[in-house]
């Protein structure tokens, strides 16, 4: 794999999928010694059950860990400090993970009761979990989900979780942004696994889940928030600590020349995802017929950035997306199946970034 990679599977046996791409991406072969020191880091921010939109799911780290152990990497831990507020091990037990640590015999190290140590952070002084400073690997197991600071929150945020709780508290008293690019020049990022299951809508506590059944992996850092932008509808220009650490060295922010490699097509379509409220009140904007997961996740986060605009309103025709406008014709929809009605966005599916531009100039001003 390399870095300029984006491997997308699609499905519900999050374990088996979890296994099937790290094999398509060589994750042994990058690691190389089977000795190496290897730290895993889900996303456990408050002690809420996986399903919520918030943390990464255990089947995940599950499929992580069964594929590292059987080829030969077992000096491996799970490591990760919650919010300031928060218990970890709660969180930890909430995620399920208790029993994937007793089973596979991997232990579990609190980032909140970890030592530290200061260290210059491309000329910021940041101060580092002990713990996580002496990985010669790590993973990171972010969720790709929406954030009420930072509008979202995916792999250089998530590295948040290595440093104590003082230094959580003075990056918010920094701003966030310019803390977390310098984060990310001395935390190691070898190697990202990103739960794009069911992350939440625009909190980082979830309650809002959008349902995408999808895991994602990459190599660079940057070029996961990057593509994480625009698959909530945002330009990664909105976000500022992505294109500071662009411009600290950390990755490449530049989309256009990543390299799209597809394990498996989406075959969600049959099966409809459960909604909370909030994602209820967007989806009736909509006319969706055995619309894929990955494809309805992303016109609800298009729908989602139309609404804090103002321009959702009464009386817009409904949007149409999914497998059941194939070859039929009608006033507006999003995706390849619509493609023979009279305003379609091609795409399969369309990142949300061009569904908002595209819904704005032939749905919301069309019909002002």
């Amino acid at each position: 794999m390399e870095k300029k990679d984006i491997l997308i599977i699609h499905g519900t046996d999050y374990k088996n999928m979890t296994i099937r791409i790290l094999k398509r991406a060589g994750l042994a072969e990058l690691i190389g010694d089977r000795n190496k020191r290897i730290g895993l880091k889900p996303n456990l921010v408050v002690a809420r059950d996986p399903s919520e939109g918030a943390t990464t799911h255990a089947e995940i780290l599950e499929g992580v860990v069964a594929y590292l152990q059987e080829c030969g990497f077992n000096n491996l831990t799970i490591m990760e400090g919650s919010w300031v507020g928060d218990n970890t091990r709660d969180a930890f037990r909430a995620a399920g993970y208790e029993r994937i640590s007793r089973q596979y015999g991997v232990p579990f190290k609190d980032m909140q009761a970890d030592t530290w140590k200061s260290c210059d952070a491309a000329g910021m002084d940041i101060r580092i979990c002990d713990t996580a400073a002496q990985m010669d690997f790590m993973i990171n197991l972010p969720v790709l989900k929406g954030h009420c600071q930072t509008l979202i929150t995916c792999a250089l945020k998530n590295n948040k979780g290595l440093i104590p709780n003082a230094e959580k508290r003075r990056f918010h008293t920094l701003g966030l942004h310019r803390p977390i690019a310098h984060l990310n020049t001395v935390v190691r990022n070898d190697f990202i696994l990103v739960d794009n299951i069911c992350g939440d809508l625009d909190f980082e506590e979830g309650g809002n889940p959008v349902v995408m059944n999808r895991i994602l992996a990459f190599r660079d850092p940057v070029l996961c928030d990057a593509f994480v932008c625009e698959s909530m509808g945002h330009k990664p220009e909105e976000v500022d600590y992505i294109m500071l650490a662009q411009q600290l060295g950390v990755g490449s922010a530049d989309t256009a020349k990543a390299h799209m490699v597809y394990l498996n097509e989406d075959l969600s379509a049959k099966k409809k995802p459960p909604m909370t409220g909030r994602v209820k009140k967007l989806a009736s904007y909509t006319d969706s017929q055995d619309a894929c997961s990955a494809c309805f996740g992303s016109l609800i986060y298009a729908l989602d950035r139309l609404q804090e605009r103002g321009e959702l309103k009464k009386g817009l025709p409904p949007v149409a997306i999914g497998q059941g406008f194939r070859g039929k014709t009608g006033d507006i929809g999003v995706g390849h199946c619509t493609a023979c009605f009279s305003k379609s966005l091609e795409g399969c599916p369309p990142k949300a970034a061009d569904m908002v531009e595209f819904l704005e100039k032939e749905w919301v001003c069309k019909h002002m």
